[in-house]
């Protein structure tokens, strides 16, 4: 008998009781379970309006020889040529390896490599959101809409540890957006739809449900995966997954695949609520500033618990995130941190030692948060005021931002300087976090090229001083100038590396 089945006829015998003594007390109303969420009979309506809004993302980036381009754009690596089994030291084993081992030419001139991912427009003036691993390297970027037009693309900004990057195209017309869900309302089991392009299919849309929340795939320090069995293949990367409202909640990033990375249909997304904070701040500054507690913890495990006969409210064995190292000169040390405390809750948030990583990276560098440690079998409120994180953040291309004036001339040196852009990158190899400007022209008789200072080098330092903008580099030029000093000392990169050089001005 089942429970609706159960309410019913006790409802109805109390009824028949009621009719025999009307003093009998009246039942309370059964409490119905409701029905479940109907199967969709169809995806075409909401395919067909989410569709515009879903991009494919195209980049192109120069590989210099003997630089290793076989990662795929999904963290997998392409298909390649099976290489077939032969008795050792015959000659078609020999011939194989010799070929598949084979290393260009140094003087071989740089090779482009492609890769196609996906994204999902955030702002009708140009936002798009895609993963970082996407865009990483490239030097170029298309995004293709889904009634063909195309674009190039700037890198606003991307964090690696996320896995998340935003970029900006520019327009005609407003493009038609998606917004940002609440993920964190998503339940195991609910409908969800992803859109993008596998093996450069573009528009495919699959459908699934959500498997399982918070996966820790060990994929990074922040891994808090949704995982889906909507099919996702490479191509998908970057690509939105959808409720049955229309709302992202979840990037799609990563799958589990057989032998040649094929989906075997488990997927996962980096959930909205963990990306919402990102995307504002690389849309703010470029980059992300994350808080930084100066201390090392781990999971406290069921063992962990039991030995120190530590417990929660509940009575069960307590959960949270146990201190194994304290930095003597972090925030945490500041606050009276001891190695063996327990950290149970950061402001208003439960933590364990996997979802601590994660709350503290969300909060910023400067705020001051409570903390809830559990130390000897006592529960201490504990004040601490973040760090920034010692970790360099993620920069986009020093390109991303074009500088005022993008060629200066310094005729007392000899050569000319340019901003770093796509067409140089491709040129002359340059890495897409290169920093720096280029050396466009050298006078043959000038100072800088008896200094052996040649055309395609990168300046990337005047003294101490680092400079990303032809501009910079002739303020600082100037101000030796003005200090009556008779020489400049710059930082060359060159194929061998970086060197300094010093270059005496014209007269000296």
């Amino acid at each position: 008998m089942t429970r609706f089945t159960a309410s019913l006829a006790i409802s109805i015998g109390l009824m028949a009781s009621s009719a025999l003594a009307q003093t009998a007390p009246v039942a309370p109303s059964p409490v119905v379970t409701p029905a479940p969420r109907s199967v969709p009979s169809s995806f075409a309506d909401l395919a067909d309006r989410l569709l515009p809004s879903v991009v494919n993302v195209s980049t192109s980036a120069v590989l210099k020889p003997g630089k290793d381009g076989d990662s795929g754009p999904d963290a997998s690596s392409p298909d390649g040529p099976q290489v077939p089994e032969f008795p050792p030291g015959s000659p078609l084993q020999k011939f194989f390896h010799d070929y598949m081992n084979h290393k260009p030419a140094p003087n071989r001139p740089p090779r482009r490599m492609q890769a196609l991912g996906s994204g999902f427009i955030l702002d009708p003036a140009g936002i798009i959101v895609t993963n970082n691993h996407v865009i990483e390297g490239a030097d170029q970027v298309t995004v293709t809409l889904h009634d063909g037009t195309e674009m190039p693309a700037r890198i606003v900004g991307r964090d690696s540890k996320v896995d998340l990057a935003v970029l900006e195209v520019k327009p005609k017309h407003p493009l038609p957006a998606v917004p940002l869900g609440h993920s964190d309302k998503a339940r195991v089991g609910d409908w969800v739809l992803a859109i993008g392009n596998p093996f450069g299919l573009n528009g495919t849309v699959t459908a699934g449900i959500v498997s399982s929340r918070g996966r820790n795939v060990e994929h990074g320090l922040y891994d808090d995966f949704i995982q889906t069995d909507a099919a996702i293949n490479r191509g998908n990367s970057g690509g939105p997954l959808f409720n049955l409202s229309g709302e992202v909640i979840g990037i799609n990033t990563l799958i589990y695949g057989g032998s040649g990375g094929d989906s075997i249909g488990i997927g996962f997304a980096i959930p909205a609520d963990d990306a919402r904070g990102i995307i504002d701040q690389l849309r703010r500054t470029g980059h992300v500033s994350r808080g930084w507690l100066g201390l090392k913890f781990q999971d406290v495990t069921n063992d962990i618990a039991e030995d120190l006969d530590f417990h929660g409210p509940d009575g069960l064995n307590g959960k949270g995130s146990m201190v194994s190292e304290v930095d003597p000169k972090g925030p945490a040390a500041t606050a009276g941190l001891q190695v063996g405390d327990i950290i149970t809750r950061v402001g208003n948030q439960d933590v364990t030692g996997q979802t601590m990583p994660r709350i503290i990276a969300s909060i910023l560098p400067g705020t001051k948060v409570d903390l809830n440690v559990w130390r000897k079998g006592k529960i201490l409120p504990l004040p601490i005021t973040l760090g920034k994180s010692p970790d360099a953040p993620d920069m986009p291309p020093s390109d991303t931002h074009q500088p005022e004036h993008r060629h200066q001339t310094l005729g007392d040196l000899g050569l000319t300087v340019s901003a770093i852009d796509a067409d140089a990158r491709t040129q002359y190899a340059l890495s897409d976090d290169q920093r720096g400007v280029l050396v466009s022209r050298v006078e043959s008789t000038s100072r800088a090229a008896e200094r052996g200072i040649v055309e395609g080098n990168v300046i990337t330092q005047v003294g101490q001083d680092q400079i990303d903008t032809p501009d910079a580099f002739a303020k600082l030029v100037q101000q030796a100038q003005a200090q009556k000093k008779h020489e400049v000392l710059l930082l060359v990169q060159d194929d061998d590396g970086l060197r300094w050089v010093p270059v005496p001005f014209a007269g000296n």
